[in-house]
């Protein structure tokens, strides 16, 4: 199994996990945070032994879906993926959409109640 597949895989299972919690978003969002905390973690060590590694795109896809606060740690713990900008940038990116998510979602749910 491609070290990519594992990842979307556990991100799956995140998913249907933080669903049987009674606060599933907090549940999902500390899930995934976590997650992506170790998935940075592990393409760290995959990267100083010469392993597999895990694509960037799957590290950003991680921030987008609410992980980017793991993953801003983990950058600075395992000083992983802080100096290379067109990540760093791509990263940021990833952030400001989440944000937008979320402000979007909370707009749609909560804002047209109240109107």
């Amino acid at each position: 199994m491609k070290i990519n597949h594992l990842c979307y895989l556990l991100l799956l299972l995140a998913l249907v996990g933080s669903l049987q919690f009674p606060h599933p978003l907090w549940m999902w969002l500390l899930s995934v945070n976590l997650l992506t905390f170790l998935v940075y973690g592990a393409d760290k060590l995959a990267a100083c032994k010469g392993w597999q590694r895990v694509p960037e795109i799957t590290l950003l896809l991680f921030g987008v879906v609410g992980g980017w606060i793991g993953g801003m740690l983990a950058q600075q713990l395992f000083r992983h993926k802080t100096q290379k900008q067109p990540f760093v940038t791509r990263f940021i990116f990833s952030v400001v959409l989440n944000l937008l998510a979320i402000l979007a979602a909370g707009y749609w749910f909560y804002g047209r109640m109240v109107v």
